[in-house]
């Protein structure tokens, strides 16, 4: 008799609120890329600087970054604040010819960029380290 009594048992009981609806878990991975624009060179009669390279910092901060462009075979020439140079030199195997227009940078944990270990990405899909920073100032 208890078992023809206990469906009618179960099925008396209130349903709860939340029956008959379905969870899930939703995991968002953000993924941010600065892209840093090469300069073109400048068409006026102001004549370009030629520049002398100073020790350079460790590391700069990724958001001071305005442009870039070609500085030699193996280098690029991040401008900083709009104003200052700073010399990224890339490793052996990495021609700067690859960043002709332009190039990522993904950001880190910490906003800089650093030499020795850090990566610029070509937008052709090339990788390249960055081996050390040097300062640019313009010779006399």
């Amino acid at each position: 008799m208890l078992a023809i009594a206990a469906p009618m048992l179960v099925g008396a009981q209130e349903v709860p609120a939340w029956a008959g609806e379905q969870f899930a878990q939703l995991t968002i991975h953000e993924r941010l890329i600065i892209r840093i624009p090469r300069m073109s060179p400048a068409r006026s009669r102001v004549a370009v600087p030629v520049w002398r390279e100073k020790k350079g910092p460790r590391c700069i901060e990724m958001r001071s970054l305005t442009g870039a462009a070609i500085g030699g075979e193996n280098d690029v020439d991040l401008v900083v604040d709009g104003v200052k140079r700073v010399r990224a030199k890339l490793d052996d195997e990495c021609p700067a010819v690859n960043f002709a227009s332009g190039f990522y940078l993904r950001p880190t944990s910490d906003g800089k960029i650093c030499a020795g270990r850090d990566v610029i990405r070509a937008r052709t899909g090339a990788r390249c380290a960055i081996d050390r920073f040097r300062r640019l100032v313009a010779a006399d």
